[in-house]
């Protein structure tokens, strides 16, 4: 199974295994909507797929995501005629979609975490069931560096349930690097591996799960996801969007974020859109 463009790539590594690959490494498998769009039909098409039962999630090369792309965000389908308020809106949307589908499959997914897990990409990694990762990973809730906030796609949700809130506080507030010993300390990922080991750990436990039964799984799943939320995941991620959205549409932040980085100096945000008097 593979999508058109081939950024998504399915095999079936192991017996009742099925490994999805984000394909498009020269961009650090960044969340463009050509690479989400696929993954979503991808994930859409395994959850009914009873021969799968369990699913390695990764990325190819020395990145597992690195969150939104800032050069080739790729179409978003189903936007003709939307103005840039709703064409925004069905944007985050596709993206919510993604987040969800990892949470609702079937099938409990792991996230092999082989290189960078930043803003998106570290959301993507959050919404896994369990998160291995090799000592090259990092993560970083790139959000505030960019100039808007580090909630997006469930993060503020997702994360304080797998740190602590003084941990969740602080790691998004600063927008530093988390590195994989440290990730491994603080219980964002289960263990961390050798880069080399670390496909056949994850195998090793998509193994282990497929041998038990499958609603025993499947209702486990549910049940400690169920047990973690408190209110709903999907009107928390309306509510992350439309701040994300908020200050994207009524400020330059964003473009100063990307402009200093070409420009190798300190961003200054001037939180408005006004022309300066």
């Amino acid at each position: 199974m593979t999508d058109a463009n081939g950024f998504v790539l399915v095999d079936r590594p192991r017996p009742h295994v099925a490994l999805v690959t984000l394909n498009r490494p020269e961009r650090m498998n960044s969340m463009a909507f050509d690479v989400m769009v696929p993954l979503k039909a991808a994930l859409d098409e395994l959850t009914y797929d009873n021969d799968v039962r369990a699913v390695v999630l990764t990325g190819a090369g020395a990145g597992f995501s690195s969150g939104a792309d800032h050069k080739s965000a790729g179409s978003v389908p189903h936007v003709a005629g939307l103005t840039r308020p709703g064409f925004g809106l069905r944007s985050m949307e596709v993206l919510d979609d993604v987040i969800l589908a990892l949470r609702k499959l079937h099938q409990p997914v792991i996230a092999a975490v082989n290189g960078a897990a930043i803003g998106g990409g570290l959301c993507l990694a959050l919404a896994a069931d369990i998160r291995v990762a090799s000592t090259q990973a990092y993560f970083r809730a790139a959000g505030i560096n960019n100039g808007l906030t580090a909630s997006e796609l469930g993060l503020s949700y997702l994360l304080p349930r797998a740190i602590g809130s003084s941990r969740a506080f602080e790691i998004m507030l600063t927008g530093r690097d988390v590195d994989a010993e440290e990730a491994e300390r603080i219980g964002l990922v289960s263990r961390c591996v050798p880069g080399d080991a670390l496909l056949d750990t994850c195998y090793d436990i998509a193994e282990r799960i497929a041998a038990f039964s499958r609603p025993g799984t499947e209702l486990t799943k549910r049940t400690l996801w169920s047990g973690l939320d408190a209110g709903s995941l999907e009107a928390h991620m309306q509510a992350e969007g439309l701040g994300q959205l908020y200050i994207r549409l009524l400020t330059h932040n964003f473009e100063e974020a990307v402009a200093a980085r070409k420009e190798r100096r300190a961003p200054v945000f001037t939180d408005d859109k006004r022309d300066t008097p």
